[in-house]
């Protein structure tokens, strides 16, 4: 059959462009995760040739990792945590971003189940990413919302029996107080105010 033969040679132009860059990838996500607390992290990218053409090529494609020196490796989602997770996708979409040419990229809370010197480098990452195409990120951690170039505040009014959904951008002096009161809580303290001021410069 012509069509499938067409089909193969096309599929098999794609399995040497994926052979190739396999390698590469898991190097790559591997220096990230170390930026990001995963030492010892790896991931492993499995192809294995199916016995008829899909849509998606030749094989099927599965992301391994190994969170822990001297284990195996297992299924990306049967052994990772939620903080290893968003570390690991965002080490993906990082390299991914620069090759794919995107144009945006939105991370609705990409940083859940990680806090301190972890999200200061997902956030330095982000930011790195922001040279290249606009990144939107939903957070909830000071580390990532004091590395954005604008910062908008999503919060809810109730009048009457309605609830709305708001945004607002704010400025140097309105992100200085949101980012303290993501530190403390609604009367920031001084000590949380000199900590916010300290991640936005």
């Amino acid at each position: 059959n012509r069509k499938l033969l067409a089909v193969k040679e096309k599929g098999e132009l794609l399995s040497d462009k994926r052979k190739k860059g396999v390698s590469s990838l898991q190097s790559e996500v591997k220096n990230y995760l170390s930026e990001m607390a995963m030492t010892h992290a790896e991931l492993k990218v499995e192809l294995t040739p199916n016995e008829n053409p899909s849509e998606f090529g030749l094989e099927s494609i599965e992301f391994l990792v190994r969170t822990n020196k001297g284990s195996g490796f297992e299924s990306l989602k049967k052994v990772a945590s939620g903080g290893e997770l968003s570390r690991i996708m965002l080490a993906i979409k990082s390299i991914l971003s620069v090759s794919g040419n995107l144009p945006a990229i939105i991370f609705d809370e990409i940083d859940t189940g990680v806090s301190g010197e972890v999200a200061n480098n997902m956030g330095s990452i982000m930011k790195k990413m922001a040279n290249h195409l606009q990144v939107i990120s939903i957070t909830h951690l000071p580390q990532i919302a004091s590395k954005g170039k604008q910062h908008y505040k999503v919060f809810k009014e109730t009048k009457e029996d309605t609830t709305i959904t708001k945004i607002t951008q704010l400025n140097r002096d309105e992100r200085l107080v949101e980012i303290a009161q993501i530190l403390s809580g609604e009367n920031p303290s001084q000590a949380a105010i000199d900590n916010a001021r300290e991640l936005l410069n």
